[in-house]
């Protein structure tokens, strides 16, 4: 996911768009190892398990999981990958008028 992940990154550059990541590597020397290691260069918060305070918050029971989120705060996609979160994102783009 990673790799997908940066150039998603890259590509929404000067964009109003935004990747936050949550690990749950099993120790959090791990999880900023892993942001070091695979270059990750948005935010990544470290929650310990699917019984962490984020995952809880967001009631995420499997990792990976992923929202997309409108300008509103409003979850719109989950767990889409490749070309379709891309295609989500750009969407939401366009609604935004970006």
């Amino acid at each position: 996911m990673y790799p997908h992940e940066r150039s998603l990154v890259q590509k929404m550059e000067g964009k109003p768009f935004a990747l936050i990541g949550v690990n749950s590597d099993q120790n959090r020397d791990t999880a900023k190892k892993a942001v070091v290691d695979e270059k990750l260069t948005w935010r990544s918060f470290y929650d310990h398990s699917t019984s962490g305070p984020i995952a809880q918050s967001w009631h995420i029971n499997s990792w990976p999981s992923i929202y997309v989120i409108d300008d509103r705060g409003v979850i719109r996609f989950k767990n889409l990958r490749g070309d379709d979160l891309d295609r989500a994102v750009e969407q939401l783009l366009k609604e935004m008028g970006g």
